[in-house]
């Protein structure tokens, strides 16, 4: 089942250009020119994610926003504004939406924020859940890997959430650090009290410092009342700041500021503000490197590299391969229109061929598609993205008569890897991208000898 996506704005040309797009992107696409339209589509079939204008006749966005909040506190809302209402924007954000948008639309920046809210899906705190579903839903086996780097992170999770310390999570975007965050925040003391998600790099660098620790009113021209910020409205529990190698020299002064003596001023304040927030912080970038470039300062770096733990990358765990796809295909089976999906071999070949650069979100996402796209119970090459199918896979493809194909190519690539290595077994799974015990047992399905290697 497709997501569905409610675009809410006035102005004509807006809805249709935008419906368009997601259309082509593969939602489902509802309109509505106003909020009250809006409210009776989504009471009637519950969106996905709601993008809505601000500013619209008989219901603003702002009221929507609210009132579907009410009716589904987990669905995801995006705000669409023009500069004079950004103050109101960054207000529901505080309140709990995802993102906003300033006019005139960006399409790439909408995309990649309703993919991202997708991906945020019920990661808030849901009123009335069970403590037993909240432990399934953030448990540490929601993160998958049996792989010696793997067990390595488990163990310095589970000790950090036993803790209070400030946390530090490096490692490249797709990794799960946001999931590992959670996991930390619903297996502590803090479990009962919020979890906060601030997104620094989809703040504009003027409105970030309002947008964690508040405002007071006429703070700066628009501040027609007070705002409470990220960092009170996270007391007792957790604050998760992603992405806070993009955070500027003003923000970091009050954050280490708060490190230091738990305490911040709300901008245009006096009055310091103590609360009791656990800070999870965590980039994508080379820190260290940031901090010889100065733009991050040396003395935050050591406040929030209390402890550190990198998530590694996929490729560096490709054994983790086959028990990731085997999640995915369980979590996503309720797309597969009542066929239970497996991968074919030659499919696990390709992706444990593949570096994967958007990491395990990249390999849920081309499971996800291959469940929704494939024809049958069984995932074949051709049911992947094209970029994913190696140009040695191409023409067998478009000759599905001979079954035996795509396995000839793979035993001759074998071959090829074993003679280049000189019939080293450790570096022919190097030049594959596979582990050795993976390599003999296709050497054995495939009956490669030493005589194989030599005539080849």
């Amino acid at each position: 089942m497709k997501p569905l996506i409610l675009i809410v704005d006035d102005e004509e040309t807006q809805r249709i250009v935008l419906k368009k797009m997601l259309t082509r992107e593969g939602y489902d696409v509802e309109t509505a020119s106003n909020g009250i339209d809006a409210l009776a589509i989504f009471k009637e079939a519950t969106a996905d994610v709601i993008v809505t204008d601000i500013k619209m006749p008989d219901m603003s966005g702002l009221e929507l926003f609210k009132e579907v909040k009410r009716l589904n506190p987990d669905v995801s809302v995006i705000l669409m504004t023009a500069y004079g209402s950004i103050e109101s924007a960054v207000q529901a954000m505080a309140d709990g939406a995802l993102y906003y948008l300033t006019k005139p639309i960006d399409p790439n920046q909408l995309k990649l924020l309703i993919k991202k809210a997708l991906e945020n899906k019920n990661l808030t705190i849901e009123n009335g859940q069970s403590d037993r579903n909240i432990a399934d839903k953030y448990g540490f086996g929601q993160i998958v890997g049996q792989s010696q780097k793997m067990q390595e992170v488990y163990s310095a999770l589970r000790r950090v959430a036993e803790s209070d310390v400030t946390l530090l999570l490096l490692g490249e975007t797709g990794t799960g650090k946001e999931l590992a965050a959670h996991a930390i925040h619903y297996n502590s003391s803090r479990k009962d009290y919020p979890f906060v998600k601030v997104s620094c790099a989809s703040l504009p660098e003027t409105l970030l410092e309002s947008a964690l620790f508040g405002h007071e009113r006429g703070a700066y021209t628009g501040a027609d009342t007070r705002q409470i910020g990220m960092f009170e409205r996270a007391n007792k529990g957790t604050i998760f700041l992603d992405e806070i190698g993009d955070i500027n020299q003003n923000v970091q002064i009050k954050l280490l500021r708060f490190l230091q003596e738990k305490e911040f001023e709300r901008v245009g304040g006096t009055q310091p503000i103590k609360v009791d927030v656990r800070v999870i912080a965590a980039t994508n970038v080379d820190i260290e490197k940031a901090v010889e470039e100065m733009k991050i300062r040396r003395d935050l770096y050591y406040r929030i590299n209390v402890v550190q733990i990198k998530m590694p990358p996929l490729r560096e765990r490709k054994e983790d391969i086959p028990l990731l796809t085997e999640h995915f295909l369980e979590k996503h089976k309720n797309k597969a229109n009542g066929k239970v999906k497996r991968v074919s071999p030659e499919v696990m070949s390709i992706f444990e061929a593949h570096d994967w650069p958007g990491n395990v979100r990249e390999l849920e996402n081309c499971i996800e598609r291959a469940i929704v796209m494939g024809k049958d119970d069984v995932i074949q090459p051709y049911d992947l993205p094209n970029y994913l199918i190696p140009s040695h896979y191409q023409n067998s493809l478009t000759n599905t008569s001979d079954t035996n194909s795509l396995d000839n190519i793979e035993r001759n690539l074998i071959i090829k890897a074993l003679k280049k290595s000189g019939g080293s077994q450790v570096e022919a799974a190097k030049l594959l991208g596979i582990s050795r015990r993976k390599l003999q047992y296709r050497m054995g399905k495939y009956r490669i000898s030493a005589k194989d290697i030599k005539e080849s």
